[in-house]
């Protein structure tokens, strides 16, 4: 039988939220098109990889630790938004990027997904993602469920250094 919590506290979430992006007024480009232009170094912005027409970044919002995005660099709504080569480079990231957290972290198993646009859950509706998520056997406790509360073992930075390692190891693998 399936069990349910409740979790009230995301109706305020949801009703607050606005219903496009532009509702907000906010610095132009989305928040991944403005770390991709801050300059700042990948070791600052969490980026673990950038290939041909996409790159990876640790989620700085994680579900569990090892979270990546696979972000295209253009920004696209929509998966019919992108070209040939990016579908194919993204889904080749994609599939890289489960490589690497397998490597890195032993999950048992992932979660691959994305949202696309609001009412799904897109946090950032105006730039597809694709989020790679470690899962492992009861990693979901009360602490989420009563008290709204996360905890994850390791910093973000640690994170994305373990990736960013685990990325060079699997490049080298295939040279």
């Amino acid at each position: 039988m399936l069990e349910r919590i409740w979790s009230g506290w995301r109706s305020s979430y949801v009703t607050a939220a606005p219903a496009r992006t532009g509702d907000v007024p906010e610095e132009p480009g989305s928040v991944f098109t403005r770390l991709l232009h801050s300059g700042a170094p990948d070791t600052e912005t969490h980026i673990v990889h950038r290939g041909a027409t996409c790159f990876v970044i640790v989620n700085l919002f994680p579900y569990t630790s090892g979270h990546l995005l696979v972000v295209p660099y253009r920004e696209v709504v929509d998966l019919d938004g992108l070209t040939a080569e990016e579908t194919s480079d993204l889904w080749a990231t994609v599939t890289e990027a489960v490589r690497v957290v397998r490597a890195v972290y032993a999950p048992d198993g992932l979660n691959v997904g994305l949202n696309l646009g609001r009412p799904a859950g897109g946090s950032v509706p105006d730039h597809l993602h694709v989020h790679v998520v470690p899962r492992w056997t009861g990693d979901s406790n009360f602490m989420s469920a009563i008290s709204n509360t996360q905890t994850l073992p390791e910093a973000l930075v640690d994170t994305a250094a373990k990736l960013r390692a685990g990325w060079a190891t699997a490049a080298a693998r295939r040279q």
